[in-house]
């Protein structure tokens, strides 16, 4: 397998990622770590980490921050493995660990994985969310990689709701079309649901959802303004969505998550 070492954050971190299978990791992946924002020591479990650029991303901006990449693949988690082995993330490495797990085992079989009860500050994920009847691909590990299976968004919203703290933070990006499936896995588990559309640029539609909600919250859905990733022309990123693409700047909560 063909492999390439690619920069992030401009440098600050880089990613050990598969050419031509798999899935590569880009801007979904950094506006996703940028919802993670806070003050001190925090802990973060990335669901579906792949190679582990959202949460090296969160690592990279977050100094006190320590990471937990969780990922079933074996390909991707080794990927993983080696992208902490680079010299250019030795100062990152330390903080951030791989766990080659499923996020939708249950009970025993989960504790028996590594993920714990009531430990994490924070949980991110991006799951897979093309419809397996968007596209077929001869790529196993990317069909796995982008294909939603049915009841993916209960099954890892179910265990990011065990795995986190009291008032902890679930933090995801998704595809407009999945609101209601998500809204209706956070159910009683997760409240103060804070949503932000994300459009390619002013006169196009949505194609991501940017959602953060916290464990045990019973605030109300909030709808925040949208986030625009280029202007009306050319391909340039605009100013705010280049700051967050480069770890530059967060998407704060607008309700503090409750303790």
């Amino acid at each position: 397998m063909i492999e390439t070492v690619d920069a992030f954050h401009r440098g600050r971190f880089h990613v050990v990622q598969p050419k031509g299978v798999g899935h590569r990791s880009g801007i979904d992946a950094m506006l996703l770590a940028s919802l993670v924002n806070a003050n001190g020591p925090i802990s973060v479990a990335d669901f579906g980490a792949g190679a582990g650029a959202a949460g090296l991303a969160v690592a990279s901006r977050l100094s006190q921050a320590s990471v937990l990449l969780v990922e079933r693949s074996s390909v991707m988690a080794d990927c993983a493995r080696k992208t902490l082995s680079l010299p250019e993330n030795i100062a990152l490495a330390p903080r951030v660990t791989v766990l080659e797990a499923d996020v939708t085992s249950r009970g025993k079989a989960r504790l028996a994985a590594g993920l714990a009860d009531d430990v994490h500050d924070h949980v991110i994920m991006n799951p897979p969310f093309n419809d397996p009847a968007d596209r077929t691909t001869p790529d196993v590990l990317k069909a796995e990689a982008h294909a939603m299976a049915d009841g993916l968004f209960e099954g890892w919203i179910r265990t990011a709701g065990a795995v986190l703290k009291p008032g902890g933070q679930l933090s995801l990006i998704a595809r407009p079309q999945s609101i209601a499936e998500i809204i209706a896995a956070c159910g009683r588990r997760f409240g103060g649901l804070e949503i932000t559309v994300v459009h390619p640029r002013p006169a196009a539609d949505a194609t991501r959802l940017l959602v953060t909600a916290v464990k045990g919250s019973r605030a109300r859905l909030l709808f925040r303004a949208p986030l625009f990733l280029h202007g009306g022309e050319g391909h340039a990123f605009t100013p705010e969505a280049d700051a967050l693409n480069n770890g530059r700047s967060a998407i704060s909560r607008r309700g503090p998550p409750r303790r």
